[in-house]
């Protein structure tokens, strides 16, 4: 028993860690939660699934055995000890007693019994009374339901654990393991294609699943994850989502009431139900629970515009389909085709986001690696009045020939950062955690056109020639030959485009050139100073030119607009340094959606349910059977005097607990028969 109430100890403490750390999340949100490390060891022990895990189970079946054993060698003695009044107890075995008593009463025996029966009546003492040729003996008793204590305890222990396998995935795993069950093939598209394997019944006796449905959609099929597989759990009845419900608060953007319209008509009787499932108001048939879980897309239909960031063409293009489903793109560049295969994981229509300016001391990032802005998610749990709704995202992965993938997420609609609207473009390529956004700047119709016109001619020759040629036209001071400003400014312009910022140091630092044409180290910081020069100013002549080739006019620093002129133009100098390591050949934009929401609830039969319940009531009467019912014991022994006016009496007290109260309870039942309390 020991041990038991060792692992009953242990038992406590894993489901303490079960309640307080959420259950069956993805694998992400624990290793963002705990870092890789840590997670690896916790993982050894299931913490994500502790009510599940193979020592847990163990645990509680062995409680069981063990406690049922005990309660079956222990409850008989137990009650029989409860029902008996030990009124075979011996004369002489009173004086090994340490509370008793052993005077001469001056009354008759008979007088002194009454007096006894009376004081043990109205203390609510039970008595049995026997009478022999050396006296009478009244064996009392009270508080012997303080033994049911420990019996309602032990089984209520029993009666939770046997309640909890039940409900846990034990008989479920049980037939997986005896072989009646195989997991879903990966080969299964649709319900029809599961084998019965890998179905269970909807007489299955205990199971917890997700019915996932989108608008317009019935489903009696609910998904159940066991062990490294998952299986198909069949229901008495169909479901179909009429209407899905969500409501957000206005402060945070947090789903404050997502709720499900839903008909249900029962296979076996035909009746049909209309309900609103939400959280906390569940709907029950059959012995089967269904809960307001979670919801996601349910296959909202999304157009989007692709452009290119290749080479000098810049014109779009259409690509559509739903979340969900996949489509493919091909891409020729410098004679190479490359095929790539989009596949749409979401769709948002709000995102609330915290817009916070960042520390006005900070330096500005440089580099695509530095420009990390987390926003997905980034305001949750906050109330702050620089929240705002941000608009619709969509969320696609990208997976090339070499069956390489990178997720993308990109924003429908300008987003303002530091006082100007841009377009948060997002990866996350394997291996983050996190998106990390590339910030294109929105021109004055708030859109992406110029800077796509200003990308195509930073990686056009030809443009960069003729804007390097008017940059020295306009800079001639006889110090320099304009040749060689004309060949500075278009190999800046022309590293720039391949490598962004950091490809001018490396140019510069000899990275990649040829030993003969590299710059003397006591040369490199000056000449780097220069190339940046040349940069920026041949830079603006060449989006002068993409703005003459749209029909725009050019742009004048110093006239009205030009702080804002100015800082687009930063903008746009770091998003295409930025996307010199975009890992994409392409980005794709929202352009049109249709939402579609997908309810997921859970379904559950829980037959344990009120097996727990019912030994929780039990342990509570355990509990306070053990504490508030004192039991106790009193032996009197009445025997004539030789004087018939006189008798003997012998008593003693005794109980499991000896504590102040029942020695005041001694000194009472002492001071009522000899009226001396220290006696």
């Amino acid at each position: 028993m020991r041990f038991a109430v060792s692992l009953l100890s242990f038992i406590c403490v894993a489901s303490i860690i079960g309640t307080v750390l959420q259950q069956n999340q993805p694998e992400l949100t624990y290793t963002d939660q705990f870092g890789m490390y840590w997670y690896a060891v916790f993982s050894k022990f299931g913490v994500a699934q502790i009510y599940n895990t193979w020592w847990f189970l163990l645990i509680m079946t062995f409680l069981v055995v063990s406690t049922s054993v005990c309660v079956l060698r222990n409850a008989p003695k137990m009650i029989k000890d409860m029902r008996s009044f030990r009124e075979y107890i011996r004369e002489g075995s009173l004086r090994a007693f340490p509370h008793r008593l052993d005077f001469q009463t001056g009354h008759t025996a008979a007088a002194t019994l009454a007096r006894a029966k009376a004081w043990l009546k109205k203390e609510g003492y039970a008595v049995k009374e026997k009478t022999d040729d050396s006296g009478t003996l009244l064996a009392a008793k009270k508080g012997s339901a303080n033994r049911l204590g420990y019996i309602f305890a032990h089984v209520s222990i029993v009666i939770v654990c046997i309640g909890g396998l039940l409900d846990s995935e034990l008989p479920n795993r049980l037939q997986i393991w005896l072989g009646s069950k195989q997991p879903i093939p990966e080969s299964a598209r649709y319900v029809s294609d599961v084998p019965s394997s890998a179905r269970f019944s909807p007489g299955n006796p205990s199971f917890r699943g997700n019915v996932s449905i989108a608008e317009g959609n019935t489903s009696n099929t609910g998904i159940l994850q066991l062990s490294a597989g998952q299986y198909l759990q069949m229901l008495p009845f169909d479901i179909k989502l009429n209407k899905f419900i969500i409501e957000y608060y206005e402060t945070n953007g947090m789903p404050k009431r997502f709720a499900s319209e839903v008909t249900i008509t029962d296979k076996e009787t035909g009746q049909v139900t209309d309900k609103t499932i939400e959280v906390n108001h569940p709907f029950e048939m059959h012995g089967i629970t269904l809960y307001q879980s979670s919801f996601h897309d349910g296959g909202s239909k999304v157009t989007l515009t692709g452009y290119p960031l290749a080479g000098s063409d810049s014109t779009p293009f259409e690509l559509a389909g739903a979340v969900g489903e996949q489509a493919r793109v091909t891409t020729t560049l410098a004679g190479q085709t490359k095929h790539y295969t989009v596949t749409f994981d979401d769709f948002k229509p709000i995102n609330v986001e915290d817009l916070s300016a960042p520390n006005p001391g900070a330096a500005k990032p440089k580099t695509f690696q530095e420009d990390i802005l987390a926003v997905t998610g980034s305001a949750a749990g906050k109330n702050d009045k620089k929240l705002h709704n941000i608009g619709p995202s969509v969320s696609y992965t990208l997976t090339d020939d070499r069956n390489q993938s990178v997720k993308f997420n990109n924003y429908m609609l300008p987003v303002m950062l530091e006082n100007a609207p841009v377009f948060l473009i997002g990866m996350q390529v394997p291996g983050d955690t996190m998106f990390r956004y590339v910030r294109i700047p929105a021109d004055d119709k708030s859109s992406i056109n110029e800077f796509l016109s200003l990308r195509a001619a930073f990686n056009d020759k030809a443009m960069r020639l003729k804007a390097a040629t008017a940059y020295a036209e306009k800079n001639q001071d006889g110090r320099i030959d304009k040749a060689v400003i004309v060949q500075l400014a278009e190999r800046a312009l022309s590293v720039f485009a391949a490598d962004g910022f950091a490809g001018i140091d490396n140019y510069v630092d000899g990275q990649g050139v040829p030993e003969k044409d590299r710059v003397p180290a006591d040369l490199r910081e000056p000449m780097k100073k220069i190339l940046r020069e040349y940069l920026l100013f041949s830079a603006i002549e060449l989006r002068n030119l993409s703005r003459e080739q749209a029909g725009l006019a050019p742009i004048v620093f110093g006239g009205p607009g030009s702080e804002a002129q100015a800082r687009w133009f930063d903008q746009a100098l770091r998003a295409v340094s930025d996307l010199a390591n975009y890992p994409a050949p392409m980005f794709f934009q929202l352009k049109t959606f249709q939402h579609i929401q997908a309810s997921v609830l859970q379904a559950t039969r829980s037959p344990g349910k009120l097996l727990v319940y019912g030994g929780s009531v039990l342990l509570i009467l355990g509990v306070f059977s053990m504490f508030y019912i004192r039991d106790r014991r009193i032996w009197i022994w009445v025997k004539p005097g030789q004087d018939d006016q006189d008798s003997r009496m012998m008593a003693a007290m005794t109980s499991q607990k000896r504590t102040l109260d029942f020695n005041r309870e001694f000194e009472r039942f002492r001071h009522h028969f000899t009226g001396n309390p220290k006696a």
